[in-house]
């Protein structure tokens, strides 16, 4: 028997093997990552689609930049929501003739979330100071780093995905779901209550998690781009992790064996899923996500 399946795409599943992020490339590269879903559903597992989109919102960001001297700016709950859309199509498109929807996802998160006071993620191009400091004078921060200055904003933790009650009723009705691209549209409510998009960037695999859960998948797979999270990542005692315990995992995370930015979003999200209930959690490469669900691949999370 199938299960619900919330399959996590990373940015390597969009873009050419090179990073490249032109219209024709992340065509390519959709189609391919879907001939890898397409098998999973063809077996009878009912899946619910979520993906990256760093090198989409920087693509508009450069166009936000260059442009700035003839039209403001959009901010960047605009950027999600056209990524959400743009990479949306491509997938069912990709996916045809599996029916498939895309719902523009919206992430409720904390206007007093820590992560607004203290903006770290890195988005879009480097720039010259000067440039940056153009852009800082529209109210962004950008910061020095070791290739020029960059762009960063806050990266809240996701709460709630607004919209899951539709894509449930969709997936009752038969449908393949694309949800919460990018983490999501990030919303926050205001004194009075009511909603409206933030500037910050929402991790999307932590969103994934909190995502699975709202729609009842069974099983959150984690695709990216090797086959499983190491410990003693770049020394001679690198080893894989394959089969392991939340508590097990949490102790390696504990011992700082996953980068804040690479691997360590992905593994907690993994564990979350599984302390929050779900049956089991995969980080392994797109090409082996069949075989990640039959248990031969894969960091596979269980809670004992």
């Amino acid at each position: 028997m199938g299960e619900r399946v919330l399959i996590a795409l990373g940015g390597n599943a969009m873009t050419a093997p090179d990073g490249s992020a032109s219209p024709a490339d992340q065509t390519r590269a959709i189609e391919l990552a879907m001939t890898h879903v397409s098998a999973l559903i063809r077996e009878g597992h009912q899946v619910v689609l979520t993906h990256g989109n760093g090198p989409q919102v920087g693509n508009i960001l450069l166009k936000n930049q260059l442009t700035a001297h003839v039209v403001p700016p959009v901010p960047l709950d605009w950027c999600g929501a056209q990524t959400q859309g743009t990479l949306g199509t491509l997938i069912m498109n990709a996916l045809d003739p599996i029916p498939a929807a895309t719902v523009v996802t919206r992430t409720l998160v904390d206007v007093d979330d820590p992560a607004f006071a203290d903006p770290v993620k890195p988005i879009g191009q480097y720039f010259s100071e000067e440039e940056a400091r153009k852009f800082e004078r529209l109210g962004q921060t950008w910061r020095k780093f070791e290739r020029g200055w960059r762009r960063v904003v806050p990266s809240p933790r996701p709460i709630e995905i607004l919209d899951a009650g539709t894509a449930v009723t969709l997936m009752e009705a038969g449908y393949t779901i694309v949800a919460a691209g990018g983490g999501g549209v990030p919303v926050a409510r205001g004194a009075d209550g009511r909603l409206g998009g933030v500037e910050a960037v929402i991790d999307k695999d932590l969103a994934a998690a909190v995502l699975a859960r709202a729609v009842g998948a069974r099983v959150l797979v984690i695709a990216t781009d090797v086959p499983n999270a190491v410990i003693g990542y770049g020394t001679p005692q690198a080893r894989p992790i394959e089969a392991v315990t939340v508590a097990e995992l949490r102790k390696l995370q504990t011992a700082g064996h996953f980068g804040s930015g690479s691997m360590g979003p992905k593994v907690e999200a993994a564990l979350r899923f599984v302390e929050d209930g779900g049956r089991c959690s995969v980080i392994t490469s797109l090409e082996h996500i069949k075989d990640a669900l039959s248990g031969n691949i894969g960091t596979r999370v269980t809670e004992s």
